[in-house]
């Protein structure tokens, strides 16, 4: 990475990429110093490693002085964040993540990968290729990859790749974190409402990526699935001087639980599955075309590719029986994640459960949203904690009305983890597969260790 070493201070530096980029600044030579009123793992063990876990937690105004060169704000952190006024009073520069992360890669090709669902994944599957064929390139990841070590790499490569969200980059800043890196690739995946906190309506969820796409330059490509409505009528959008490249679910085949990749009569073992991975996978592939990835190239690093960390992870697997772990916790990740599995292993049950743990779902307008999401489950169960919606002043939410939002009059609803641990406990797993969901822990629970109870 260009430029002086600087000293740099994070707020809120335990997110899950924040803490990524704290690593990555600090490995490259700066002065990193940090702080967060909580933190979670795993980046509290990874900060630790890395000797920047803060040693209080909380927020210290004190530890800011003119002596620093940047404060990079997390997307946690308020806008009446001590440090944050302090920071201010200070007249110190102030980024959001996805500002700095635009000011590292203002001379480089920005390949940038947004979608409600799939943007993770795609991502991940496009540095695993360049990584695979030694190409030069930055990268910033929302989950771990095998064979790269951070998620955050910041260089002097002419090429960054960044999965964008559509989140907004800070308290000071409600620009969604996609539209401040100012792609010259754009990839839309596909596109289902998110993030109601901030989004009331999908009409103000679907107009951010509208502006995405308005975005891409003179010369600049946007890559959309069609098979998603939404991506597809956005793609299709006439723009000036841009060119526009529709992609659809790579060609495959199914045999006893694998699936492959077909080209002609060529056969390629893949280690991800399902409808929603074979898109990501066309993405990737039309994407890394436009960087000199041929076609033979993909798909010899496509098979060795093992899936983003938490993205329908085989946490254990004996005769008859596969645990998966996967971080969907939106309704069409839910579905499309239990869909896959039902349709690769169409010779079991699948016991589907699901924690509603974001803003979202604990929202009982939101809710609906669900509807018919575990419907390829056997048997479906969702757990959530009636405190968090007490916490965060939403309404109560009653079985009833989770069962008629799912439309499934047999759900199981559990309110405290250790019931759903015992019914768990209590199930047969003879030619069943279990699929566990989640963007939290379902309470605590830990999920490798009642694997290996239940399997």
């Amino acid at each position: 990475m260009a430029g002086k070493l600087q000293k740099i201070h994070f707020i809120a530096i335990g997110g899950s990429v924040m803490h990524n980029l704290a690593v990555a600044l600090k490995e490259a030579g700066h002065t990193i110093t940090g702080s967060d009123d909580e933190i979670y793992e795993p980046s509290r063990s990874y900060l630790k490693e890395k000797n920047l876990l803060p040693a209080y937690d909380g927020w210290n105004p004190s530890i800011l002085d003119r002596s620093y060169d940047a404060v990079i704000l997390g997307m946690h952190a308020k806008k009446d964040n001590p440090e944050l006024l302090k920071a201010q009073e200070l007249g110190l520069k102030i980024y959001s993540f996805p500002e700095y992360i635009f000011e590292q890669s203002r001379d480089k090709q920005r390949i940038v990968i947004a979608g409600s669902h799939g943007k993770t994944t795609t991502t991940a599957l496009i540095t695993h290729v360049l990584n695979y064929h030694k190409r030069k390139f930055d990268y910033v990841i929302g989950a771990r990859v095998n064979g790269i070590s951070n998620t955050v790499k910041l260089s002097d490569s002419p090429i960054i790749v960044i999965e964008g969200d559509e989140y907004l980059s800070s308290a000071l800043d409600p620009t969604p974190k996609f539209l401040r890196y100012q792609h010259h690739i754009g990839v839309i995946t596909g596109i289902a409402w998110d993030h109601a906190n901030v989004f009331p309506t999908e009409d103000d969820y679907v107009k951010q990526f509208d502006l995405f796409g308005d975005q891409t330059p003179k010369g600049g490509m946007l890559i959309y699935c069609e098979q998603d409505s939404m991506a597809m009528m956005i793609g299709k959008k006439e723009r000036h001087d841009v060119l526009a490249i529709p992609y659809k679910g790579h060609s495959h085949a199914e045999e006893n639980h694998q699936a492959y990749l077909t080209n002609g009569k060529e056969r390629y073992p893949i280690k991800i599955f399902g409808s929603h991975n074979l898109q990501n996978i066309s993405a990737a592939k039309e994407t890394l075309k436009k960087v000199g990835i041929s076609a033979e190239m993909f798909f010899e690093a496509v098979t060795s590719f093992e899936g983003a960390s938490g993205r329908l992870q085989k946490v254990k697997e004996v005769h008859g029986c596969t645990i998966f772990k996967d971080f969907a916790h939106a309704p069409s990740k839910v579905k499309a994640t239990v869909k896959a599995v039902k349709e690769l292993y169409d010779d079991r049950e699948v016991i589907a459960c699901l924690e509603l743990h974001t803003y979202s779902s604990l929202h009982k307008n939101f809710l609906p949203q669900y509807k018919d999401s575990l419907k390829h489950a056997n048997v479906a169960a969702v757990y959530f904690n009636p405190e968090k919606v007490k916490a965060k002043g939403f309404p109560e939410i009653t079985e009833t009305e989770l069962r008629k939002a799912f439309n499934n009059t047999t759900l199981q609803v559990f309110t405290n983890a250790g019931d759903l641990q015992q019914f768990l406990q209590s199930q047969s797993y003879q030619n069943k597969n279990l699929l566990m969901m989640t963007s939290g822990n379902f309470g605590g629970l830990d999920i490798p260790q009642l694997a290996a109870e239940l399997i």
